[in-house]
């Protein structure tokens, strides 16, 4: 069991809002997108067997996370179109562009839970991500 020491009720209340807990039983935190962000494409690469890349856009009114996440929900959508439920992270970089940002993302897919701290169920993240209205595949 894991205790949490030193942090006031008020903390711990606005550390867990906006959280969502998956069937693994992880907790995972969505934070709210906002609305003015313009998504610009994925494009996925197959690199080696189950080893993806994806390289998205976005207007210059997202920051670095929202770039990441879009990435995320690429993998997440990519994931279930090829008929597997989950997804391991391997690396994001994350630039500066003239005029935007740009990702680019790795993750290895798989039909069962993969070995690695970064891993998404694909279903879970796809949800959050339709819910917050981020394009995916």
């Amino acid at each position: 069991m894991t205790r949490l020491i030193g942090i006031s009720p008020l903390a711990l209340a606005a550390l867990v809002m906006g959280c969502g807990e998956t069937e693994r039983g992880e907790v995972t935190r969505f934070a709210p997108v906002p609305e003015n962000i313009v998504y610009r494409g994925v494009e996925t690469r197959l690199l080696h067997g189950d080893l993806v890349q994806f390289v998205v856009e976005t207007g210059p009114e997202a920051e670095a996370v929202h770039v990441e996440r879009y990435a995320e929900c690429a993998a997440a959508q990519y994931a279930l179109i090829r008929g597997y439920g989950f997804a391991r992270h391997v690396r994001t970089s994350v630039d500066k562009i003239e005029n935007g940002w740009r990702g680019d993302a790795v993750y290895t897919i798989s039909p069962s839970l993969p070995r690695g701290l970064k891993t998404i169920d694909a279903e879970v993240v796809a949800g959050n991500c339709a819910e917050n209205g981020i394009p995916m595949v």
